[in-house]
């Protein structure tokens, strides 16, 4: 059984996602601060984080900060829940390491539907026999253990960072439109935040890049989407 760790200090909003994450099949831990859920999710080392933006002692960012920071923590995907609705908010939440992002009110079927996605994509496929390799230029992505390398350096990838790499990689030179992209790697469209693929390929490129601000591998194509550079300069 998959286990979510669901962080928020108004306990009614943990007592409402835990209904219906349980109900879906899920084990639920929580905690109502950001130092608790540090204890927390090294003691116990979910799957999965739902995490207030708003909380006591650390705020959310600084929660995200320290576990995209520490080697242990760092695949951990990461829900980002929050009443302040400000594009730039989102963005920095994404920008630090946030996997999805979903503002207050919510509808909690709608949560329990992110949490299944992103789930779904981070998973290990431990029963490959033969590990998948993606391999462009100087990138070489082991899709089954979920590993990157650039020239024989592992590179860490947040698992929504992780699975937009791949699907590039799997079609270089294809041109994706920003909706498609975003449904075949994250399952789900953009929904109204424009800008969340654009901090997602902002992030890869700090990662993958010689030089972000003169990518050679993420091609941006304005007015449709993005492409992975199949002959790279």
């Amino acid at each position: 059984m998959e286990r979510i760790l669901v962080v928020d200090d108004d306990r009614e909003i943990v007592r409402l996602m835990r209904s219906y994450l349980e109900k879906a099949g899920y084990a639920v831990l929580s905690a109502y601060d950001g130092e608790t859920a540090l204890h927390t999710l090294r003691r116990e080392k979910p799957d999965l984080l739902v995490l207030d933006l708003m909380l006591p002692d650390r705020d959310g960012w600084d929660v995200t900060r320290i576990i995209r920071g520490d080697a242990h923590l760092a695949a951990l995907p990461i829900i980002m829940l929050t009443a302040r609705v400000e594009d730039s908010d989102k963005i920095v939440g994404l920008e630090i390491g946030a996997d999805d992002y979903i503002t207050k009110p919510f509808n909690p079927r709608e949560v329990v539907a992110r949490v299944r996605a992103l789930l779904r994509r981070s998973s290990l496929d431990r029963s490959a026999a033969t590990p998948q390799v993606l391999q462009v230029g100087a990138l070489h992505l082991d899709v089954g253990r979920r590993q990157l390398k650039i020239a024989d350096a592992p590179v860490d990838l947040t698992p929504s960072e992780f699975e937009l790499l791949r699907v590039l990689m799997e079609s270089p030179g294809y041109v994706f439109t920003r909706d498609e992209l975003m449904d075949k790697a994250l399952g789900y469209g953009i929904q109204g935040l424009g800008r969340t693929l654009d901090s997602h390929i902002k992030n890869l490129r700090r990662k993958i890049e010689p030089d972000p601000t003169n990518p050679i591998y993420i091609q941006t194509v304005y007015g449709v989407g993005y492409r992975l550079e199949e002959n790279n300069r």
